[in-house]
């Protein structure tokens, strides 16, 4: 009875043929580390009838991706007291099982965690790790004197050529996944020659979560995947005077990651359009930048009534091809920021900067412009519980 008069509108609007869809962030949102954030149990039990089921379509999008889709499912439902399955969750990964002319070739994987298997569970059937690569070429990883061997390597069974490199997420060892990276990108995929500075071409960097904070249970911000990528980025720069390409980027902001989590939305809704999407998150350049980025191509794609097949990615220079039912379908993607994470409500908002805004103030990706409307909540509020009764509030005013 304590929900019961948010709960009777949102069963209306499943049976009129409205229905929205929720995203929901988890670390700073739901998660502070391996603890469940107190308000959001009680958002979730709102969101559920008597027997446990969504009322909405409901993913719960993160840009960690050290794990699996299954783990992080049953992770959440263990720690959040309700059934969540894989197909609910988006990693920063899984829209890496659409790119497909690259599953054949030969990949470097950095990262933690499985990361072999997550890379043959997306697709990818030729996966090298940095330990495999270490464990060919000893001499290369320098830096901690009590690993450099002491005698002379012993051959062995010679590695494919690399031929392209998935950054899964922040690796352990940062001085070493930074060495053998440059190894990889300076000599064409070959790490036992001498660099090539002046290569016509790049090896293509498949990245994942571009967060360059996050929030766990530190009382401030970590760094995040993004912060090693700013390292790459630099040392790359550095050595050759060029600017480090990639070819795609995923997670929260890609256009892709909202994309594959609006088709699953959509599955749970029996393919059926969807009314609005709300996406609840704690970062400001990751989950509202991302939600009104996709809220404006949603309004582009309306206005122009798009006929193309050919989805874009802001900032990747990657182009795969959807089929229509692939193509985004929601009329407005809702952006709802909560004060449980990473934004601070009591630091001033990097739009609010009248000049001089720098990049030490845009916490985003270098590929990504600071627009202020695009860091700019449809709503703040002050922790999900909040977030879940506003937009049940919102979607009760329809019926």
């Amino acid at each position: 009875m304590w929900c019961r008069g948010f709960l009777q509108p949102a069963v209306r609007h499943a049976c009129t043929g409205r229905q929205a869809g929720v995203l929901f962030d988890v670390d700073g949102v739901l998660l502070r580390g391996g603890s469940v954030i107190p308000a959001a149990q009680r958002a979730l039990r709102k969101l559920v009838d008597r027997n446990n089921n969504f009322l909405f379509p409901v993913v719960f999008v993160t840009n960690a991706g050290s794990c699996q889709r299954l783990h992080k499912a049953q992770q959440l439902s263990r720690l959040l007291d309700v059934q969540i399955s894989p197909e609910q969750v988006v990693l920063s990964h899984s829209p890496l099982h659409m790119m497909k002319s690259f599953h054949e070739k030969c990949v470097l994987v950095s990262g933690q965690g499985p990361v072999t298997h997550i890379a043959h569970t997306l697709g990818f059937q030729k996966v090298v790790t940095m330990e495999q690569l270490t464990e060919q070429h000893p001499l290369l990883d320098m830096v901690d004197h009590n690993r450099r061997p002491t005698t002379p390597p012993s051959p062995l069974q010679s590695l494919p050529q690399i031929q392209a490199i998935i950054l899964f997420g922040e690796p352990v060892r940062w001085e070493t996944n930074l060495q053998l990276l440059i190894d990889v990108l300076l000599t064409n995929g070959s790490p036992g020659c001498v660099y090539d500075t002046q290569l016509s071409t790049q090896l293509p960097i498949l990245a994942c979560n571009m967060d360059l904070l996050w929030m766990a249970e530190a009382p401030s911000p970590r760094f995040g995947h993004g912060m090693f990528m700013l390292c790459l980025e630099s040392v790359y720069r550095k050595l050759t005077g060029q600017e480090l390409q990639y070819e795609v980027l995923l997670g929260k902001p890609s256009l892709l990651t909202y994309q594959y989590a609006e088709q699953l939305l959509r599955r749970q809704n029996h393919n059926r359009t969807l009314s609005t999407v709300y996406a609840v998150g704690d970062n400001l350049m990751t989950d509202i930048y991302g939600a009104n980025l996709y809220n404006r191509y949603l309004a582009q794609q309306r206005a122009a009534m798009a006929t193309s097949s050919k989805l874009v990615a802001q900032g990747t220079g990657s182009q795969l091809t959807m089929t229509e039912e692939e193509l985004a379908s929601a009329a407005h993607c809702r952006s709802i920021l909560v004060c449980t994470g990473v934004y601070n409500p009591h630091a001033p908002l990097p739009s609010d900067q009248n000049s001089g805004v720098t990049e030490m103030v845009f916490h985003g990706h270098r590929d990504l412009v600071l627009e202020p409307d695009l860091v700019e909540p449809s709503h703040v509020v002050q922790d999900v519980e909040a977030a879940v009764d506003l937009l049940l509030q919102q979607e009760s005013s329809y019926t």
